[in-house]
């Protein structure tokens, strides 16, 4: 299809060219951007003329962080409210129950232990009243717990002689009973015994999530899946046979089969612009939510708890420098402020290969020694700026004044730090509205924590933020020369909003339509 789109205000995110009115798409590639009066001399066969009607257009957005096939799986389990009560919990999980056959998984996502009683620790007592005829397994927000009722902990075979597993816990009582709470690696003793889904419904599901990613304007997304990474590696190559894919995945490959991918001479940035190996996925140490961020100094009121380290320092030091060798990017989960050092220390210690894209993911607090080394090493920050909004609070309890350098968007910018935005769904929305919102304003929704947002001197433009969705993300992801912005030459991927972001109140953003979704020069 040969296209002329005129009538808009396209942003191009081409540093020669930032802003234009007019583009030309043949089949799958740009031809060419800039005025209309400029571009009306292109001839095409059958072109195409549409107009916007004064539309904002943005090369297609780019989610550089989240998990594909677990959001595709996730759109049909229990998503939990907002914040939700654990009495809001247990009632869904009874509803839930009354339309499951008995001996069925329940599966959920999305409590907040944070904003309940003073412990906060759930446990399978909650649950027990909802069921007692169905084994339960709701996930925390973080992805970094579960909690489970009294037949799962029996299905799973939890018993107080479980041990722990290295760098994971199992929450027990004050006799040494499992409490029902799972946390970091332990959550394994759980998911193994959950039923397996068929290749076809994974498949379905992976189709089901691009759909509903493109609907909010994503054209891409850099896939996290941790354990069965391999595996949804496969499912995605079979997406990719159907001919149906809507949304290019860049796929990032586990650390527990970095050996297989090594001994393949697989490279970072081998496929195709549809499916494209990023690097390796590592996990550095655990989560905010359950205070497992590995961190310099306690937390907050917790003297003895600097958190869980889930990957040995000297291991991480010698499995980053042999991908690096390899020609693969260390991709590495990091939240609390030791795991981000130690991190930074082992790709600093790393060979230094011509073209290789380090990442460090989340980069949720940062000493200030460490903000300005993202900048000298050349490490992208691939983050997500709405787990600023949804954390402030935790962040303010857990970590205290050192939430100063939690999510210092601005800081790292302003020290030539590459930024790469993502979600992280399925642990938040993948709506990219909302991660635009919360860069630009640092608050939520309803407009807390008030007017000036959570430590704004963070804040971003909404320029830098869409540069972070789009040619930020294609950098990370291997795929500039392809997709992340509006040139002649690249395939035609982008996003139409029916308000200027950059001309309209910020709270606008949130409730701004997504008009139109190009990928690959047809619309989504």
């Amino acid at each position: 299809m040969n296209l002329l789109l005129h009538n808009a205000r396209i942003f191009t995110c081409d540093p020669h060219r930032p802003w234009a009115s007019a583009l030309v798409v043949a089949n799958d590639r740009i031809v060419a951007v800039g005025p209309l009066s400029e571009l009306e001399a292109i001839r095409l066969p059958a072109l195409q003329r549409v107009d916007l009607g004064g539309a904002f257009v943005t090369p297609g957005l780019i989610d550089a962080h989240l998990h594909l096939l677990t959001t595709g799986q996730m759109l049909r389990q229990l998503k939990f409210s907002y914040e939700p009560t654990r009495e809001e919990v247990i009632a869904a999980v009874r509803e839930r129950a009354a339309t499951t056959p008995p001996g069925q998984w329940i599966r959920g996502w999305g409590w907040q232990r944070m904003t309940w009683s003073a412990d906060g620790m759930p446990t399978a007592a909650d649950l027990d009243p909802a069921t007692n005829a169905h084994p339960v397994l709701l996930n925390a927000s973080s992805g970094h717990a579960v909690w489970l009722n009294s037949l799962a902990l029996r299905v799973c075979g939890i018993t107080s002689d479980t041990p722990d597993p290295e760098g994971g816990k199992v929450v027990r009582d004050a006799h040494g009973a499992p409490t029902g709470l799972l946390l970091e690696e332990a959550m394994d003793l759980a998911y193994r015994r959950l039923p397996a889904p068929t290749a076809e419904q994974d498949v379905a599901a992976t189709l089901d999530a691009m759909q509903a990613m493109n609907r909010v304007g994503l054209t891409g997304v850099h896939c996290m899946d941790g354990a069965g990474g391999i595996d949804s590696f496969r499912i995605y190559q079979r997406v990719r046979d159907t001919g149906r894919q809507t949304l290019r995945v860049v796929k990032n490959l586990p650390a527990q089969d970095m050996n297989a991918v090594l001994g393949a001479g697989v490279r970072s940035g081998f496929g195709d612009a549809w499916l494209r190996i990023g690097g390796i996925k590592y996990f550095a140490d655990g989560a905010l939510g359950p205070r497992t961020a590995l961190m310099l100094e306690p937390y907050e009121n917790e003297p003895r708890n600097y958190g869980i380290r889930t990957y040995e320092k000297e291991q991480l030091f010698e499995d980053i420098g042999r991908a690096n060798a390899a020609g693969l990017s260390a991709i590495v989960h990091a939240i609390g402020d030791r795991a981000n050092r130690e991190v930074l220390d082992a790709m600093e210690a790393a060979p230094r290969v011509p073209g290789l894209r380090n990442r460090i993911e989340h980069c949720q607090v940062l000493h200030p020694d460490d903000l300005p080394r993202f900048g000298r090493l050349g490490v992208i920050a691939s983050v997500q700026p709405i787990h600023a909004t949804a954390d402030f609070k935790v962040v303010d309890a857990y970590w205290g004044r050192r939430g100063a350098g939690a999510y210092a968007f601005r800081t790292l910018v302003e020290t030539g730090a590459r930024l790469a935005f993502g979600s992280d769904a399925p642990v938040e929305s993948f709506d990219p509205r909302i991660g635009i919102h919360a860069a630009v304003t640092r608050r939520r929704a309803d407009g807390t924590p008030g007017p000036d947002g959570w430590y704004p001197a963070q804040r971003m433009t909404v320029e830098e933020t869409l540069a972070a969705y789009t040619l930020g993300a294609a950098y990370a992801g291997y795929m500039d020369t392809e997709v992340g912005s509006l040139v002649a030459g690249k395939l035609a991927d982008l996003t139409v909003f029916g308000r200027d972001l950059t001309q309209i109140p910020a709270d606008d953003i949130l409730t701004t339509p997504v008009e139109r979704v190009m990928v690959n020069g047809t619309w989504v």
